[in-house]
């Protein structure tokens, strides 16, 4: 198959010093109106990705996002977010990046070209076959990740992919490959931009979609959510308040009492007495 990086390709636009702010931000503003268009297209590889997920969820198993630089960091933001989101715990979706945690923040030399790393990480974890491993990579080319994949395979781990080019190492490595194709990026070769907004994308299809079908979520709201600020607490009380048709007071007591919008749910007449 013939493989070629679209994402490193020349941007369409030349000059770019020379542009003033507004015809800075309305190109890139165009350049990114074609994310969700390029995802659009992947929907099916994403609904095939997203069920073996669930399954593997429904069964014990784990998510376990790997990737490199932006790829990294955004595979960590969106496992990071599922616990206060849905109320899991912070085991159940790993976010693993090339370098460890200080590349989180400041980058890393050379951590994403190790071929032995990815896969001492997950071991780190205890990987088993009831979890599925998803490798994060625009270019489709990483190491980290390719190594970390062939490795699952090799020991029977599921594997899927999100990556912005065609017929990458990567893709065509990965059980479960998910291609977004979004072409040049607006700066040559900068994937944080376009590729980056199409990963996230992604991400939030396949958390959102998982938790939902895990029954995670009640009607359209996050009843599982945590209580972990003010906002969230206010957000619980409006829930119940909706739901039950209830005073704010008589919410903010029923929460207190029962941590939680769907314990208060669970309860006979609603914990009232």
């Amino acid at each position: 198959m013939n493989f070629e990086k679209t994402t490193e390709k020349e941007s369409y636009y030349n000059d770019l010093e020379k542009m003033s702010i507004r015809e800075v931000i309305t190109n890139i503003n165009t350049e990114d109106k074609s994310v969700p268009l390029a995802v659009e297209k992947a929907l099916p590889q994403i609904e095939t990705l997203i069920e073996q997920t669930v399954s593997k969820l429904k069964t014990g198993g784990r998510i376990f996002y790997v990737g490199a630089g932006t790829s990294g960091r955004l595979g960590i933001l969106d496992a990071s977010e599922c616990p206060p989101t849905f109320g899991v715990s912070h085991d159940l979706v790993i976010g693993l990046i090339a370098g460890g945690d200080t590349a989180i923040r400041k980058a890393v030399e050379f951590a994403e070209d190790s071929s032995e790393q990815c896969w001492n990480d997950l071991k780190a974890h205890n990987i088993s076959k009831k979890d599925i491993v998803i490798g994060i990579a625009a270019s489709g080319t990483t190491p980290y990740v390719l190594h970390g994949l062939k490795e699952c395979n090799e020991n029977s781990i599921t594997t899927g992919c999100i990556v912005c080019n065609s017929n990458s190492p990567i893709s065509n490595t990965a059980k479960y490959p998910i291609e977004v194709i979004v072409g040049p990026e607006f700066v040559t070769g900068s994937s944080r931009m376009k590729a980056g907004t199409a990963q996230k994308l992604v991400l939030n299809m396949i958390t959102t979609t998982t938790m939902i079908q895990l029954g995670k979520v009640k009607g359209n709201k996050m009843v599982d959510m945590q209580l972990s600020n003010q906002k969230l607490v206010n957000r619980g009380m409006l829930m119940l308040m909706d739901e039950l048709n209830i005073s704010k007071t008589e919410a903010k007591q029923l929460l207190e009492k029962y941590g939680n919008v769907r314990n208060v749910l669970k309860q006979d007449k609603y914990g009232r007495n």
